[in-house]
Protein backbone atom coordinates (compact mmCIF):
# COMPACT_ATOMS: atom_id res chain seq x y z
CA UNK A 1 0.00 0.00 0.00
CA UNK A 2 3.20 2.27 0.54
CA UNK A 3 4.51 1.30 -3.20
CA UNK A 4 3.75 5.02 -4.19
CA UNK A 5 5.48 6.86 -1.60
CA UNK A 6 8.75 8.79 -2.42
CA UNK A 7 9.45 10.44 0.70
CA UNK A 8 12.14 12.36 -1.31
CA UNK A 9 9.71 14.41 -3.48
CA UNK A 10 6.76 14.50 -1.03
CA UNK A 11 7.45 18.03 0.46
CA UNK A 12 5.23 17.58 3.46
CA UNK A 13 6.67 14.56 4.88
CA UNK A 14 10.33 15.82 4.44
CA UNK A 15 8.86 18.85 6.49
CA UNK A 16 8.23 16.41 9.10
CA UNK A 17 11.37 14.96 9.11
CA UNK A 18 13.06 17.55 9.50
CA UNK A 19 11.35 19.00 12.02
CA UNK A 20 12.17 15.47 14.02
CA UNK A 21 15.57 15.83 13.85
CA UNK A 22 15.60 19.73 15.09
CA UNK A 23 13.52 18.95 17.99
CA UNK A 24 15.65 15.93 18.92
CA UNK A 25 18.59 18.05 18.26
CA UNK A 26 17.31 21.11 20.19
CA UNK A 27 16.10 18.98 23.33
CA UNK A 28 19.17 17.06 23.71
CA UNK A 29 21.14 20.69 23.59
CA UNK A 30 18.46 22.40 25.72
CA UNK A 31 18.46 19.47 28.51
CA UNK A 32 22.09 19.39 28.50
CA UNK A 33 22.62 23.04 28.82
CA UNK A 34 19.82 22.92 32.02
CA UNK A 35 21.32 20.15 33.46
CA UNK A 36 24.92 21.96 33.41
CA UNK A 37 23.38 25.34 34.97
CA UNK A 38 21.58 23.18 37.73
CA UNK A 39 24.80 22.36 38.90
CA UNK A 40 26.72 25.99 38.89
CA UNK A 41 24.03 28.39 39.20
CA UNK A 42 22.62 30.22 41.93
CA UNK A 43 18.95 31.73 41.95
CA UNK A 44 19.52 35.53 42.36
CA UNK A 45 17.31 38.73 41.44
CA UNK A 46 14.23 40.56 42.90
CA UNK A 47 11.67 38.73 44.77
CA UNK A 48 8.24 39.30 43.98
CA UNK A 49 5.59 40.43 46.95
CA UNK A 50 3.76 37.66 46.77
CA UNK A 51 4.61 34.11 48.06
CA UNK A 52 3.01 30.83 48.92
CA UNK A 53 3.75 28.50 51.63
CA UNK A 54 6.91 30.70 51.99
CA UNK A 55 7.98 29.95 48.39
CA UNK A 56 8.60 33.37 46.19
CA UNK A 57 9.05 33.61 42.77
CA UNK A 58 11.58 36.16 40.86
CA UNK A 59 10.79 38.75 39.09
CA UNK A 60 12.98 37.79 36.16
CA UNK A 61 12.15 38.31 32.25
CA UNK A 62 10.97 36.14 30.07
CA UNK A 63 13.68 33.69 28.56
CA UNK A 64 14.87 34.44 25.07
CA UNK A 65 14.31 31.28 24.37
CA UNK A 66 10.95 30.80 25.19
CA UNK A 67 9.57 33.84 23.64
CA UNK A 68 11.28 33.02 20.22
CA UNK A 69 9.94 29.25 20.13
CA UNK A 70 7.08 30.66 20.97
CA UNK A 71 6.93 33.18 18.37
CA UNK A 72 8.25 30.77 15.98
CA UNK A 73 5.78 28.20 17.05
CA UNK A 74 2.84 31.09 15.43
CA UNK A 75 4.41 31.56 12.54
CA UNK A 76 4.95 27.84 11.67
CA UNK A 77 1.32 27.29 11.97
CA UNK A 78 0.28 30.05 9.66
CA UNK A 79 3.07 28.68 7.19
CA UNK A 80 1.64 25.41 7.69
CA UNK A 81 -2.09 25.67 7.09
CA UNK A 82 -1.95 27.98 4.36
CA UNK A 83 1.52 27.09 2.48
CA UNK A 84 2.82 24.10 3.63
CA UNK A 85 -0.36 22.29 3.45
CA UNK A 86 -3.21 24.17 2.40
CA UNK A 87 -7.04 23.53 3.77
CA UNK A 88 -8.24 23.09 0.16
CA UNK A 89 -5.44 20.32 -0.33
CA UNK A 90 -6.18 16.68 -0.66
CA UNK A 91 -7.43 14.60 2.48
CA UNK A 92 -8.28 11.45 3.00
CA UNK A 93 -11.50 12.52 4.92
CA UNK A 94 -12.32 14.46 1.72
CA UNK A 95 -11.70 11.75 -1.10
CA UNK A 96 -13.64 9.57 1.60
CA UNK A 97 -16.75 12.01 1.69
CA UNK A 98 -16.62 12.36 -1.95
CA UNK A 99 -17.11 8.63 -2.50
CA UNK A 100 -19.81 8.16 -0.20
CA UNK A 101 -21.59 11.22 -1.98
CA UNK A 102 -21.03 9.72 -5.56
CA UNK A 103 -22.38 6.38 -4.14
CA UNK A 104 -25.11 7.54 -2.95
CA UNK A 105 -26.16 9.09 -5.65
CA UNK A 106 -25.91 6.44 -8.42
CA UNK A 107 -27.47 4.47 -5.46
CA UNK A 108 -30.95 6.47 -4.70
CA UNK A 109 -30.80 6.95 -9.12
CA UNK A 110 -31.00 2.93 -9.09
CA UNK A 111 -33.85 2.65 -6.72
CA UNK A 112 -35.37 5.53 -7.35
CA UNK A 113 -38.58 3.60 -7.85
CA UNK A 114 -38.06 0.35 -5.79
CA UNK A 115 -41.20 -2.23 -5.57
CA UNK A 116 -42.72 -3.18 -2.58
CA UNK A 117 -40.68 -6.26 -1.88
CA UNK A 118 -37.61 -4.18 -2.72
CA UNK A 119 -38.51 -1.67 0.19
CA UNK A 120 -38.99 -4.68 2.27
CA UNK A 121 -35.99 -6.49 1.67
CA UNK A 122 -33.74 -3.09 1.84
CA UNK A 123 -35.58 -1.89 5.38
CA UNK A 124 -34.76 -5.25 6.62
CA UNK A 125 -31.38 -5.15 6.09
CA UNK A 126 -31.24 -1.46 7.20
CA UNK A 127 -32.99 -2.10 10.29
CA UNK A 128 -31.16 -5.77 11.61
CA UNK A 129 -28.02 -3.33 11.29
CA UNK A 130 -28.85 0.13 12.62
CA UNK A 131 -32.17 -0.54 14.66
CA UNK A 132 -32.15 -4.21 16.09
CA UNK A 133 -29.10 -4.04 18.61
CA UNK A 134 -31.31 -1.91 20.75
CA UNK A 135 -34.96 -1.99 19.43
CA UNK A 136 -34.48 -6.06 19.44
CA UNK A 137 -34.63 -7.88 16.29
CA UNK A 138 -38.68 -8.57 16.31
CA UNK A 139 -38.95 -5.12 17.35
CA UNK A 140 -40.65 -5.47 21.00
CA UNK A 141 -38.12 -3.17 22.44
CA UNK A 142 -36.19 -5.45 24.28
CA UNK A 143 -38.91 -5.23 27.01
CA UNK A 144 -39.24 -1.64 27.45
CA UNK A 145 -35.75 -0.73 27.27
CA UNK A 146 -36.48 1.31 23.73
CA UNK A 147 -39.43 1.88 21.30
CA UNK A 148 -41.28 -0.90 20.53
CA UNK A 149 -42.69 -1.23 16.89
CA UNK A 150 -45.19 -3.67 18.03
CA UNK A 151 -48.00 -1.12 18.90
CA UNK A 152 -46.15 1.97 17.17
CA UNK A 153 -48.52 3.40 14.72
CA UNK A 154 -52.11 2.04 16.72
CA UNK A 155 -54.29 3.70 19.16
CA UNK A 156 -52.36 1.75 21.54
CA UNK A 157 -49.04 2.96 20.44
CA UNK A 158 -50.65 6.87 20.94
CA UNK A 159 -52.26 6.15 23.78
CA UNK A 160 -48.86 4.53 25.39
CA UNK A 161 -47.09 8.26 24.41
CA UNK A 162 -50.34 10.33 26.27
CA UNK A 163 -50.19 8.25 29.19
CA UNK A 164 -46.21 7.95 29.67
CA UNK A 165 -45.06 11.49 27.91
CA UNK A 166 -42.57 11.60 25.03
CA UNK A 167 -39.18 13.15 25.43
CA UNK A 168 -35.76 13.03 23.81
CA UNK A 169 -36.57 14.29 20.22
CA UNK A 170 -35.49 17.50 20.54
CA UNK A 171 -38.12 19.72 19.08
CA UNK A 172 -38.19 23.62 20.47
CA UNK A 173 -41.63 23.14 22.42
CA UNK A 174 -39.77 20.44 23.89
CA UNK A 175 -40.64 17.02 26.01
CA UNK A 176 -44.11 16.16 25.88
CA UNK A 177 -45.10 15.14 29.82
CA UNK A 178 -47.16 12.31 30.95
CA UNK A 179 -50.77 12.43 31.42
CA UNK A 180 -51.82 15.45 29.03
CA UNK A 181 -55.40 13.52 29.08
CA UNK A 182 -56.94 10.58 30.95
CA UNK A 183 -59.48 8.12 30.80
CA UNK A 184 -61.53 8.33 27.70
CA UNK A 185 -60.68 11.16 26.56
CA UNK A 186 -57.20 9.79 25.89
CA UNK A 187 -58.65 6.90 24.29
CA UNK A 188 -60.77 8.86 21.77
CA UNK A 189 -57.73 11.19 21.25
CA UNK A 190 -55.22 7.99 20.95
CA UNK A 191 -57.93 6.23 18.20
CA UNK A 192 -58.28 9.96 16.38
CA UNK A 193 -54.33 10.39 15.85
CA UNK A 194 -54.02 6.72 14.50
CA UNK A 195 -56.94 6.63 12.02
CA UNK A 196 -54.69 9.50 10.39
CA UNK A 197 -56.94 12.56 12.56
CA UNK A 198 -59.56 11.46 9.75
CA UNK A 199 -63.34 12.69 10.75
CA UNK A 200 -64.98 15.42 13.15
CA UNK A 201 -62.17 16.14 15.75
CA UNK A 202 -63.15 15.12 19.56
CA UNK A 203 -63.34 18.20 21.76
CA UNK A 204 -60.44 16.13 23.64
CA UNK A 205 -58.06 17.12 21.18
CA UNK A 206 -57.67 20.75 22.47
CA UNK A 207 -55.28 18.97 25.11
CA UNK A 208 -52.62 18.39 21.83
CA UNK A 209 -53.54 21.45 20.19
CA UNK A 210 -51.29 24.06 22.40
CA UNK A 211 -48.50 22.12 21.01
CA UNK A 212 -49.58 19.81 18.02
CA UNK A 213 -51.54 22.56 16.38
CA UNK A 214 -55.19 23.05 15.84
CA UNK A 215 -54.58 20.78 12.36
CA UNK A 216 -51.89 18.65 14.71
CA UNK A 217 -48.93 19.59 12.45
CA UNK A 218 -46.72 20.53 14.94
CA UNK A 219 -47.02 24.48 14.10
CA UNK A 220 -44.37 24.67 11.63
CA UNK A 221 -41.81 21.91 13.23
CA UNK A 222 -42.23 23.25 16.66
CA UNK A 223 -43.57 19.67 17.99
CA UNK A 224 -43.84 16.18 16.07
CA UNK A 225 -46.36 16.00 13.37
CA UNK A 226 -49.29 14.04 14.11
CA UNK A 227 -51.03 13.56 10.52
CA UNK A 228 -47.72 11.51 9.48
CA UNK A 229 -47.69 9.13 12.83
CA UNK A 230 -48.48 5.92 11.98
CA UNK A 231 -46.69 6.34 8.44
CA UNK A 232 -42.93 6.04 6.85
CA UNK A 233 -42.61 10.07 7.01
CA UNK A 234 -42.82 10.19 10.65
CA UNK A 235 -40.39 7.07 10.97
CA UNK A 236 -38.10 9.21 8.35
CA UNK A 237 -37.83 12.29 10.64
CA UNK A 238 -37.14 10.46 13.91
CA UNK A 239 -34.40 8.86 11.74
CA UNK A 240 -33.12 12.55 11.09
CA UNK A 241 -33.58 14.04 14.28
CA UNK A 242 -32.12 10.92 16.72
CA UNK A 243 -33.34 10.54 20.02
CA UNK A 244 -32.38 10.07 23.46
CA UNK A 245 -33.34 7.21 24.89
CA UNK A 246 -33.29 4.91 28.36
CA UNK A 247 -30.23 3.16 26.84
CA UNK A 248 -28.36 5.58 25.39
CA UNK A 249 -28.67 8.40 22.62
CA UNK A 250 -29.57 7.09 19.10
CA UNK A 251 -27.90 8.80 16.28
CA UNK A 252 -29.26 11.18 13.73
CA UNK A 253 -29.45 9.36 10.54
CA UNK A 254 -28.91 13.00 8.19
CA UNK A 255 -25.21 12.51 8.29
CA UNK A 256 -24.90 10.35 4.92
CA UNK A 257 -25.10 7.36 6.39
CA UNK A 258 -28.55 6.20 5.08
CA UNK A 259 -29.97 7.71 1.81
CA UNK A 260 -33.31 8.99 1.52
CA UNK A 261 -34.94 5.63 0.15
CA UNK A 262 -33.02 3.26 2.72
CA UNK A 263 -34.93 5.40 5.69
CA UNK A 264 -38.17 5.31 3.92
CA UNK A 265 -37.18 1.15 3.12
CA UNK A 266 -36.82 1.21 6.99
CA UNK A 267 -40.19 3.24 7.64
CA UNK A 268 -41.95 0.24 5.44
CA UNK A 269 -40.11 -2.20 7.70
CA UNK A 270 -40.83 -0.84 10.90
CA UNK A 271 -44.65 -0.85 9.73
CA UNK A 272 -44.96 -4.22 8.84
CA UNK A 273 -43.72 -5.37 12.15
CA UNK A 274 -47.02 -4.23 13.96
CA UNK A 275 -48.81 -6.73 11.65
CA UNK A 276 -47.03 -9.87 12.80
Amino acid sequence: MFENLNVSTDTVNQLSLLGAALIVLITVFVVGKLVRQMKTDTSSGELADDNWDGIGEYKNPLPLGWAVSFFGTMVWAVWYWFAGYPLNAFSQIGQYNEEVSTYNSTFESKWANPDQETLMGMGEGVYLVQCAPCHGIAGDGIDGKAAGFDTWGTAAGVLDVINNGSKGLGYPMGEMPAGMASGEDAKVIAEYVANGMQGEQPASFAACASCHGADGKGLGGQSPDLTTYGKTAFVTEVLNRGKDGMIGVMPKFNDGRLTDIQKEAVGHYILSLREK
